[in-house]
This record gives C-alpha cells, structure tokens and sequence, in this order.
C-alpha cells in the first residue's frame, strides 16, 4: 500500500461517521518520453518563465492570478487558495443512492480505492459496504482534493470500496450533436443474423491481462530501428492507413462469411464457450463454432 493516501476524512451517511483513506486504484501504463530538441544543435529545447519587459522570473515570484479586465488581475496566494472553506475537503456526505445502471458509462472519470483508516472505524465501514452489496446500490457524493471539487460514486469492491470521480454534465458533450447525420436504416436481416453469429461467436469473459499496448512497442522498435540505422529517416509504410470508403451490402456480407468461416477467436473470448446466435440464421449458414475443451 502507498506510504501517503491521495485524501483522508470522513465517508458520512446521515449520523454515521468514517473515518477512510483512499488510495489510486490505477498507475501510469507502459509510455515513451520524448524531448523536444533543436535539430541543426542536437540540444534539448527548455523554457524560461518570463515576464514581457522584465524577462526570465523566479518560480518564487509567480502567483496564480483571475483576469477581471484586460491586464488586470486578483491575485491569490497558495495559502489562500488551500484554506477556501468547503466542507468536502474532509468529508465524503452520501447524499443519494442510484443503481449502477442508471450512471452512463461516459460520466466515469477516475478510480480510487477506499480502506478504513484504522481498526475501530472497520466495523462501520464493513456494514456500509455490505449494505451496498445487498441493496445493489451505489453512493453519490462530492468530495474535494487537490484543488477540484468531484461528484464521486462508491460501490463495494471485494473486501474494500471503490470510489470514481465522475464528470460533470457540463464536461460531457452532446451524443445527439454527433449522431444526428445518422439515418433511421434498418438493417438487412440476414446481415444483422450474422453479425450476431459473430458476437455470439467471438463472447467470452474480459481479462486485461490479454491486451497489451501495441503503439509504445512498436515505437520502441522504431528507436532501435533508427539507432541501428545511426539516424536515418525511417517511413513506414501507410498504405493501408484509414477506413475504406464504399463498402456496399455485397462486400459486408462476403466479410461476415469469411470472418466466421476462419473459426478464430477473439482475446477476450478465451474463457467461454462459443454461444448459438440469437435469431435463425440465414439460408447458407456457415459451419457452427467449435466449443473449446
């Protein structure tokens, strides 16, 4: 367990009061750092902090400044900012309870464990817990850290408690700007039969653990490509870069017979049997997939 937890205070529910700490549930995956550098030198670029007139300034001497009219600026301090009275710096108030199902998946943002912060506060937290489990419900609250007030939910997880930051409505754009250029079609039956062959072909339990980031480690092939060729411009080829344009109903059917002809399965379908498509297929039905042992 980390050596500081990320908030401590107090996940209230009416009268009850408890004491927890929470802790990041999720760390930095696998990434390639790169720097920006001035290429007839081969040195790295850095940046000054500068005031126009004056020129490079201490960090020191920097406060966080709110432009009220052009130029001019109600500063505020560290102090000042870190001592705004707001209850939810210690306290976590459920102030509702909602199905997990009714929270869009969209509206999830970041996750954090939660603990009881000590033993005589477990007693407490373990009913809470567990009340949650049985009534399969999830609580809502807002809780502040570092600068931020968050809507957040809690949900039991195993032994613990998984609080999430949520977004709020404001943070999430508009579905229905993006999807108004889509038509009311339906979809040819035999096509929609076989995409669920497919599906139904391809179901299985998620593992995380399959997938692995693919882009740094062929960016970390390309570095030891270009250090092997002392520098040289490497151009892959990206010919086969972007999604075709004109697909038509003859050539998304071919694609759906192939595809459940080559009998492949997907990564996140390793621990599950394959399952019979919903509907009746259509007339050629292709070869049924074989159940793993």
């Amino acid at each position: 367990m980390p050596a500081r937890p990320t908030w401590r205070g107090h996940i209230k529910l009416a009268l009850v009061s408890i004491p927890v700490e929470i802790y990041p549930a999720t760390k930095a995956g696998k990434s390639i750092a790169f720097h920006q550098v001035h290429e007839p030198s081969g040195q790295r670029v850095k940046y000054e902090k500068v005031v126009p007139g004056i020129g490079p300034v201490d960090r020191d001497e920097i406060l966080k400044g709110y432009e009220v009219e052009k130029g001019e600026y109600v500063l505020l301090d560290p102090e000042e900012i870190e001592k705004v009275k707001l209850e939810s710096r210690k306290t976590l108030e459920l102030t509702q309870f909602v199905d997990l199902s009714d929270i869009d998946p969209i509206y999830f943002d970041k996750p954090y464990y939660v603990v009881p912060a000590d033993d005589l506060a477990e007693e407490a937290f373990v009913v809470v817990r567990d009340a949650l489990k049985r009534t399969k419900k999830v609580g809502i609250g807002q809780l502040a850290m570092r600068g931020q007030e968050y809507v957040v939910s809690l949900k039991p997880c195993g032994k613990g408690m998984v609080l999430e930051t949520l977004r709020y409505a404001d943070e999430v754009h508009r579905a229905s700007s993006y999807f108004r250029e889509i038509g009311d079609v339906k979809p040819d039956t035999d096509l929609l039969d076989m995409a669920e062959t497919l599906i139904a072909k391809k179901t299985g339990e998620f593992d995380a653990s399959e997938f692995e980031n693919r882009y740094i480690d062929a960016l970390k092939a390309l570095i030891d490509e270009k250090i092997r060729k002392k520098g040289k411009r490497i151009i892959q080829d990206r010919s086969d870069d972007g999604p075709s344009k004109g697909s038509n109903v003859v050539d998304l059917m071919a694609a759906l017979k192939k595809s459940l002809e080559t009998g492949e399965r997907g990564a996140g379908a390793k621990k599950a049997a394959a399952k019979p498509a919903a509907k009746k297929a259509p007339a050629k039905k292709p070869a049924p997939a074989r159940k793993r042992a």
